[in-house]
């Protein structure tokens, strides 16, 4: 084997110094071929001119029966000197004479394999990787005492025995399939994770990064594995750490575009349950405190009780289902639950602790079935300094319970909702406001004039919007009637307040027989000194039944359409501007109401929707009027049918006087 990794020339010569052997390496080295140097003088071939001397002093040596040892220059066939390190060795010739003997290795091989095997020798005693050689039947021949201290067996132990042998308790068959695999390909495998417990550290388990490369000799010949090993138990823990790291900061920030996608109160806190459940927790119930929900109901019929806003539990059939949305408990006095509140800190619950979450005397079964549960925690939805409510989430029994990450993840998914509730409160509160100041400011209830048919409908945007549309009439002297629909610029309880407030001056004036124009620019200074962000429109009509018409002015509004006989018209007059903006030049028209005919006056919610321009409205709602002889409520009706088939996209206003 080692003149296979180190090639080592040999040739003898006889007692006259005549070549008489020629080996192949010593062609390989030194370029002369057998038939070129048998017979030839050595000395004149090989030795270097400046070396004859002495040369012939050390073949005096060697023939007296010395061996010489040394490092000489030998010439190579082309000429050039090639350093190596002889041995020279008395031996008789064919014809028994003193004869010699010379081996030869190239310096610089010899250094280089020497270099090598210092750096092998250091690597196995010094390296802080396990490493081993083992032979083909996968014994170990050689090991490092960084593996046998990995292995808790020393490096002797190890000689002879099979990895199965000596470290069977981790997956020791499986890495030496793996072994032999590489000795049959002949390709290296690296980093093959070993995971188990060893002598060295029996309570724990621990995982190593394995690499395997055959091991050849110089014809290529398999003559067993070099294993390599790093324990990576840390850089596994670490990556692990990391990766559960971005799982959490990866659902915070689902939490954070799934948690508070519209302002309702009970879809926000249903969204907080389907981020909960089921990745986070078995179970989870959302609660609110009802002072909040209802905070106009009586201070003693809702402090210390909480209403469910959404659950989900494990098992649809279980007592659990009985507690659906919309239920309302006390908090017990002196409970835990009441401390968590009154703290706004999170507690993990035990089970002892579970009945206090249940008040109701007869719910012996549903005690008894969340007595069951693993583990559980109540969590304070805390936004903005006050306390909102809680949240329970549960583990079931036999899984893992919710540890310390677990505890820091669920609670900032809380934290993060319960700023979505507050808002989801604030804005259902406003609402409920707006609603409220504008059914008490604007009462659609019309009069009832002698020969004149009134109607009217408002629709809030959506189901839980309102704004500054109104309408109304009032009864002037003379049989006259004061016509007046108007829009408010924005929506919330602003507009609405502002809509009032226009509702009242109209009315005001119109009890002083303002005429329409000068309506107009009395209620452009109301507007304005209610501040410059404010600004709506308006159209004030007085039907006169004796005139048989109406004087009509407009600010900034859309146009009133007329329907009579055959034919449907839009007041073409000036529309002025929009109240608040200071313009004073606002002018009255005059229009014909036969008896049979229909004024309309609408907000532009009615005729302007996403994806529509306005000459397409307008003639959507010439159309719905064309036979407006029908009773005026149906013909309402079936004008907003037409023109608004879905929900408002704006707060939608209309007005339709029929003269008799």
């Amino acid at each position: 084997m080692l003149r296979e990794l180190l090639p080592i020339a040999l040739w003898r010569e006889d007692a006259d110094g005549r070549i008489a052997e020629w080996s192949l390496a010593a062609r390989d080295l030194l370029g002369h071929r057998s038939d070129e140097v048998l017979g030839r003088s050595a000395s004149e071939l090989l030795v270097p001119e400046g070396n004859r001397e002495l040369a012939d002093q050390l073949t005096l040596r060697v023939h007296a029966g010395e061996t010489v040892v040394g490092t000489l220059s030998v010439r190579h066939r082309e000429g050039h000197p090639v350093t190596m390190e002889m041995w020279i060795v008395p031996a008789a010739d064919a014809r028994g004479r003193a004869g010699a003997l010379l081996i030869a290795v190239e310096t610089s091989q010899v250094l280089r394999m020497r270099d090598s095997l210092a750096a092998l020798e250091s690597l196995f005693t010094q390296s802080p990787i396990g490493l081993a050689t083992l032979g083909t039947d996968l014994r170990f021949l050689r090991v490092n005492e960084a593996l046998a201290r990995m292995n808790g067996v020393s490096a002797r132990d190890h000689l002879g025995r099979r990895l199965t042998d000596v470290v069977p308790g981790v997956n020791a068959v499986a890495l030496e399939a793996t072994m032999r695999e590489v000795m049959e390909s002949g390709r290296a495998v690296v980093d093959v994770r070993r995971t188990g417990r060893t002598p060295a550290d029996p309570d724990r388990d621990r995982t190593w990064s394995c690499s395997y490369a055959p091991l050849v000799d110089g014809s290529g010949r398999t003559l067993g594995v070099i294993a390599s090993l790093i324990d990576v138990t840390h850089a596994q823990r670490a990556a692990a750490a990391a990766e559960r790291a971005r799982r959490r900061f990866a659902l915070l920030a689902e939490a954070g575009t799934r948690i508070g996608t519209t302002l309702d109160l009970t879809r926000t806190a249903e969204e907080v349950v389907d981020v909960l459940v089921p990745r986070l927790a078995d179970s989870a119930d959302v609660h609110l405190l009802e002072e909040l929900i209802a905070p106009d109901e009586s201070a003693a019929s809702t402090r210390g009780v909480v209403r469910r806003m959404a659950a989900r539990f494990p098992d649809p059939s279980a007592p659990t289902a009985r507690l659906v949305a919309g239920m309302t408990s006390r908090i017990p006095s002196g409970s835990f639950y009441e401390r968590v509140i009154a703290d706004g800190r999170p507690m993990d619950l035990g089970r002892a602790d579970v009945p206090a979450l249940i008040t109701d005397p007869r719910a012996d079964r549903l005690r008894e079935y969340l007595m069951t549960l693993g583990s559980a925690r109540l969590i304070p939805l805390v936004a903005r300094g006050k306390v909102l409510g809680a949240v329970i989430v549960t583990r079931i029994a036999g899984r893992v319970p919710f540890g310390g990450q677990d505890a820091v993840l669920i609670d900032e998914v809380v934290a993060r909702a319960a700023l979505n509730i507050d808002n989801a409160l604030m804005y259902t509160r406003q609402r409920a406001e707006a609603r409220t100041l504008q059914r008490s400011l604007a009462n659609s209830a019309l009069p009832s004039v002698v020969g004149l048919d009134l109607t009217g409908r408002y629709l809030p945007a959506g189901e839980h919007d309102v704004g500054g549309d109104w309408f109304d009439a009032i009864s002037l002297p003379g049989g006259r009637t004061g016509l007046v629909i108007g829009d408010v610029v924005g929506h919330g309880v602003r507009a609405a307040a502002v809509m009032g407030q226009l509702r009242t001056a109209v009315r005001t004036l119109a009890r002083q027989d303002v005429d329409p124009a000068g309506m107009m620019r009395s209620l452009d200074a109301v507007v304005a000194d209610m501040g410059e962000d404010e600004m709506a429109t308006c159209v004030y009509a007085v039907h006169d039944p004796a005139a048989g018409g109406c004087l009509v002015a407009r600010a900034g509004h859309p146009p009133p359409v007329v329907a009579a006989g055959g034919s449907v018209a839009f007041l073409d007059g000036s529309s002025g501007t929009p109240l608040g903006t200071g313009g004073q030049d606002f002018r009255a028209q005059y229009v014909d109401l036969p008896p049979g005919s229909v004024l309309a006056l609408y907000t532009d919610g009615l005729i302007e929707t996403r994806g529509q321009d306005l000459d397409h409205g307008l003639a959507k709602l010439a159309s719905a009027l064309r036979h407006h002889d029908r009773p005026l409520d149906a013909l309402c009706d079936e004008v907003l049918g037409e023109l608004l088939p879905g929900p408002a996209q704006d707060d939608v206003a209309i007005l339709m006087v029929r003269p008799q």
